[in-house]
């Protein structure tokens, strides 16, 4: 099966499993017994006490599919920060709220009286993992990609005006964590995107749209503001190979093209296959759209746009005038490897040849990885640095070393999301990953495999002397905020307007 049909066969899954997630949500709101709430004792079967570290897609959609199938299941979910719903609300584009619409599932999932939020506790810093583990029978790593991956090249680090996407993506989107980036998008016309993939098409929308299209949405008010000041025109999106081996997806590069008053560059017709008629129906449809190009060009509009492909960037340049300061980026000039170049897998191999673009700001956007949580490797974890990933098998589960010189399951230890396959795909993608995770612990409970011998849930462990001083936020707590956000929303016009720190968050609460 080619690579474009599985994709479309996994979001076909992926909207089937949608649908049942619509139609089951029932099952979860059915306690363990008639006791009160939050306390899961059962006549016939001990709790399956679950701890979820991460709060995002993969969290949830994991975590629904656990309570739904196994009846004792009951699930705590650690966020560190004090708001849910992690990639969706932090990487999800503001203009694209049709993607966010899975919170109100999410929401339902934990209205469960077999869910507990805790938010605003960091698992591995706030809370041990060695000590995490002595209250549950399963561990679920479900956390996303924190890391950015780095280029290494020369006044990456030393210039001006160079950012990784994921933090420009965060500073629009209000993550905290950079809230106080203040990108400079006054500094000239020309941005430079490294990257092809989809949050490099949405940062370059997010550049060229116009300032009225983003007010009513929940961007944040200083990304309003710096927005608003922009002095950038002219975008280029550069990746290493060609049109046929880029990572962005229909439908972002339609959005581009389509914006109002911004002109596309025409895209070199060598770059193309001779023929497209017996392509995959996906590979079809992008190859048309792309050589279809926009009706609007470069030289009609003051705001335009460029796919510029088989490019490697050697360095980022300062001028003379302005040793500090980002001025351009030079490029190694590709060719694509192998009998066939239009083949997905062609590999790029660099010219002697270069090209240099003017660039006043910089934006790297190669892929992010996961980091390994603290403690990790004393409860017998193994983390590949190099991918960022947890070790697992196919299915979910956590393993490690063994001592015949293969790799074993770490009895009650799972992952999804991105910290078992890496930073790729869409939410319907890492649904059908979460939904895999959950049949692989549910497939071990039914058969009875080992896993830890923990008990009493968050329930028990608030008690312990090691978590009494931490500061967590419940659901009902983060509906308050929620509520707060969307207040201030209101008054401004729009869905929501965001707290982007935590102590604002906190003080909701207080």
């Amino acid at each position: 099966m080619s690579n474009s049909r599985k994709v479309q066969s996994i979001c076909k899954r992926a909207r089937d499993s949608s649908r049942r997630l619509s139609s089951g949500l029932e099952i979860l709101h059915k306690p363990l017994s008639s006791s009160p709430a939050r306390h899961y004792s059962h006549v016939d079967q001990a709790p399956f006490r679950v701890a979820v570290i991460g709060s995002g897609p993969a969290g949830f959609y994991t975590a629904y599919k656990i309570m739904a199938n196994i009846k004792s299941a009951a699930v705590d979910m650690y966020e560190h920060l004090p708001v849910p719903y992690g990639l969706v609300r932090y990487g999800v584009a503001p203009d694209h709220p049709e993607v966010k619409k899975c919170e109100d599932k999410f929401a339902e999932v934990a209205s469960s009286p077999r869910f507990n939020f805790i938010g605003n506790v960091e698992i591995g810093r706030d809370l041990p993992l060695s000590h995490l583990k002595n209250y549950y029978n399963a561990l679920l790593f479900a956390y996303g990609a924190s890391k950015d991956r780095s280029l290494g090249l020369p006044g990456e680090n030393t210039l001006r005006g160079v950012y990784s996407a994921r933090a420009f993506v965060g500073w629009y989107n209000g993550l905290p964590d950079y809230a106080d980036l203040s990108p400079d998008l006054e500094a000239g016309e020309e941005a430079v995107i490294i990257g092809q993939g989809n949050v490099a098409l949405d940062v370059a929308r997010i550049l060229l749209t116009d300032i009225e299209g983003l007010r009513n949405t929940d961007i944040t008010c200083h990304a309003l503001d710096g927005l608003s000041k922009s002095r950038v025109k002219r975008v280029r999106i550069v990746g290493r190979r060609g049109p046929m081996q880029a990572a962005f997806t229909i439908k972002e590069v339609r959005e581009l093209i389509r914006l109002p008053s911004v002109g596309f560059e025409p895209i070199v017709p060598s770059l193309f296959p001779p023929t497209i008629d017996n392509l995959p129906r996906t590979a079809k449809r992008l190859m048309q759209l792309l050589s279809q190009g926009s009706s609007v060009l470069p030289n009609e509009v003051l705001r335009s746009w460029s796919l510029n492909f088989l490019l490697s960037p050697s360095s980022f340049n300062s001028s003379v005038g302005a040793p500090h300061d980002l001025s351009s980026i030079t490029f190694v000039k590709n060719e694509l490897q192998g009998p066939n170049p239009f083949q997905t897998s062609a590999k790029a191999v660099p010219t002697s040849d270069n090209v240099i673009f003017p660039a006043s700001i910089a934006f790297r956007s190669i892929g992010y990885k996961s980091e390994a949580l603290p403690g990790m490797e004393d409860i017998g974890l193994h983390f590949n640095a190099g991918r960022g990933v947890l070790s697992t098998d196919y299915d979910g589960r956590a393993t490690a070393p063994s001592e015949n010189g293969g790799f074993s399951a770490v009895p009650g230890m799972y992952c999804s999301g991105w910290v078992k396959r890496g930073p790729a795909g869409v939410i319907a993608n890492t649904m059908e990953d979460a939904f895999a995770t959950a049949a692989a612990i549910t497939n071990d409970w039914n058969g009875k495999a080992p896993f830890l011998t923990g008990d009493g849930g968050w329930d028990l462990l608030k008690q312990d002397p090691i978590a009494r001083g931490l500061r967590s936020v419940s659901w009902d707590s983060w509906k308050k905020i929620d509520a707060a956000e969307r207040q201030r929303g209101e008054l401004k016009g729009k869905e929501r307007e965001k707290f982007t720190s935590t102590e604002q968050m906190l003080q909701v609460l207080d």
